[in-house]
């Protein structure tokens, strides 16, 4: 994988906020069963906060330094975290949607 081509570049800066949208929501589902489960209160809150304090490091969340030479491996993140899905990557080069399809889930 060496340069990222300028139509991946710009598909990639046009979709990331909407698969990261998509990826909260998602979250949020999951914090609310967790937190609609039968153990304590305490017990909810902790996991809860752990959950939260690890989520918020994935690419799904954010990204710290987005730029074209972390493209790609952003991308592979995503997939991985199931940010995104194989239809996400319509549009993109062949080369982006081979290297991400081994982090699919």
């Amino acid at each position: 994988m060496g340069d990222v081509a300028e139509s991946d570049w710009k598909l990639f800066r046009e979709r990331l906020p909407r698969w990261q949208q998509s990826y909260m929501e998602k979250l949020i589902v999951e914090y609310m069963e967790m937190l609609s489960g039968e153990d304590l209160a305490s017990e909810k809150f902790w996991a809860l906060e752990k959950r939260v304090n690890e989520d918020k490091r994935r690419s799904g969340v954010l990204i710290e330094r987005m730029s074209r030479s972390t493209m790609h491996r952003e991308i592979a993140l995503l997939a991985r975290d199931g940010a995104i899905a194989p239809r996400d990557l319509e549009g993109f080069t062949e080369d982006v949607r081979r290297l991400a399809q081994s982090y699919f889930q």
